[in-house]
């Protein structure tokens, strides 16, 4: 592990404990109004989004422990796992636009609260690759902040607006 990863462990293990937890709980949870989510166009795939942004930070810390890793292997890791991630916000951004019935603004909003932290992550990972592994780990750190609190509000729509 790089010394600039090294310092980051207890963030790590922290964030690799808590996303594993909470993307657990956010599919059991889900489980039990499926039928309901299922007929909604645009809750399974902001669901799957909230899932990938937790599984995003998960990996991340995970990868962020590997003894003895380079940093520039992080950074790879990172940004795969970001564009992976990624490709879950895109599709969920695209069937809001198509099928959500609201306004533009509000297009926006829901659509922003995913964007966020695989825009952290992807800073991350390019920061990190260029070279600046101390701001890329900062980056990366914000990001998996910001997927517990995405993930967190996207859950709140899709559990309790859901019954509304």
């Amino acid at each position: 592990m790089s010394e600039a990863l090294e310092g980051w462990t207890d963030f790590n293990v922290a964030m690799v404990g808590a996303t594993a937890a909470l993307a657990g709980l956010l599919i059991v949870a889900m489980s039990v109004n499926i039928a309901t989510i299922m007929t909604s166009a645009t809750l399974p795939p902001r669901a799957a989004a909230a899932i990938a942004a937790l599984v995003l930070a998960l990996v991340a810390g995970a990868f962020g422990l590997v003894p003895g890793q380079p940093e520039v292997a992080y950074g790879i890791e990172v940004l795969l796992a970001t564009l992976i991630a990624g490709m879950f916000q895109w599709h969920a951004i695209r069937v809001i636009i198509r099928k959500d019935a609201v306004s533009a603004a509000d297009r926006v909003a829901k659509s922003a609260a995913g964007v966020l932290p695989v825009g952290a992550f992807l800073v991350g990972a390019v920061l990190i690759l260029a070279g600046s592994p101390g701001a890329g780990l900062v980056a990366v750190g914000i990001g998996s902040v910001l997927a517990v609190i995405a993930a967190i509000l996207m859950a709140w729509v899709v559990l309790v607006e859901v019954l509304r």
